[in-house]
């Protein structure tokens, strides 16, 4: 944990007073922050929300808070939530700057993981707090993601002088702040997108693909091997690595590619694209023989994925060694 205060050592002076929360925005993230912002003897006071799915879940998270214009939610509380989509951010903290919304002394907080506070800078020269507290989680919009938020990382950006708040406030929900600098907050994002909203995908289509081959239960069968694989990629990193890519087996991973081809060939190219990324770390790190990297690398070149063949070879075609 990248942080100076942790949740059992928080003296109660350097906890931010109880405060009055509002939230922009009631999708998935909002209400669950202030839930559990509640949990910690704060008061959502105001939530803005237009769609019915916004209504419900503010309804469920947060019983009995009104439901208000964004203007009004800023008039009501003295911290305030801006959990919108990254592209609407800048625009809407633009807009309440420019209305008046922003009070000086308030406290306002993006969860974006893209941003750090600087796009918060209109509200901040009408005398706004930024904070950007980008908690590093998958929402629901149940109640099970204010449990899920003990132990979660928050990326955290702020000031200098308001990073013990900052932090304070992630520890409240249960988190851990991992302090993050405004010129890497992009790359700090990206590199959680790549892992966990790739990872839906990739089981999905995995799930999809059990099925067609007769597997009743599919996410029975990968519980426990991607619980292990992720297990064992977080402990030994690339160590982890396993599987006919990394062990140079073409045939198989030609096979592959013929079969995906022929009853899934929207995953082709996904599949092509990951393989070529495990052969190169397998091979990097020692664990794919560059004798056997060759032709691996040929049944996966571009020239297959474009012609339709299998990447297999007789004596007719292309010998080891040769692309193809």
């Amino acid at each position: 944990m990248n942080a100076s205060v942790s949740k059992e050592s928080l003296d109660p002076r350097d906890r931010p007073a109880r405060l009055t929360v509002g939230v922009v925005g009631a999708g998935r993230v909002g209400p669950a922050l202030a839930a559990s912002l509640r949990l910690a003897g704060h008061r959502p006071v105001a939530v803005s929300g237009v769609s019915d799915a916004s209504v419900r879940r503010a309804a469920a998270l947060l019983p009995d808070v009104p439901l208000v214009t964004p203007g009004e939610v800023l008039a009501r509380a003295e911290l305030v939530l801006l959990t919108v989509p990254d592209d609407a951010l800048p625009g809407l903290v633009e807009g309440l700057a420019e209305t008046g919304a922003v009070r000086p002394g308030q406290l306002l907080v993006h969860t974006s993981g893209r941003y750090g506070t600087r796009v918060l800078d209109p509200a901040l020269r009408a005398g706004a707090l930024p904070l950007a507290l980008h908690p590093a989680m998958t929402f629901t919009g149940s109640s099970v993601d204010v449990q899920r938020l003990e132990g979660c990382s928050f990326g955290v950006t702020a000031p200098e002088e308001l990073r013990l708040a900052a932090e304070a406030l992630v520890i409240e929900m249960g988190g851990e702040p991992e302090w993050i600098a405004e010129e890497s907050r992009p790359l700090y994002h990206a590199a959680l997108a790549l892992g966990a909203n790739h990872l839906v995908t990739l089981v999905a289509q995995s799930m999809e693909l059990l099925r067609k081959a007769g597997v009743g239960a599919p996410d029975r069968m990968l519980g426990p091997l991607l619980g292990a694989a992720l297990d064992n990629a977080l402990r030994s990193g690339d160590a982890a690595l396993t599987g006919p890519v990394a062990r140079g087996d073409a045939g198989t991973v030609s096979a592959h590619i013929h079969e995906l081809r022929a009853h899934a060939p929207q995953t082709v190219a996904g599949y092509l694209a990951m393989a070529r990324a495990t052969a190169d770390r397998a091979l990097d790190h020692g664990l794919l023989k560059p004798e056997l990297a060759e032709d691996l690398l040929g049944v996966l070149s571009d020239s297959n994925a474009v012609n339709g063949t299998n990447g297999t070879h007789g004596p007719d075609e292309s010998g080891p060694g040769e692309k193809r």
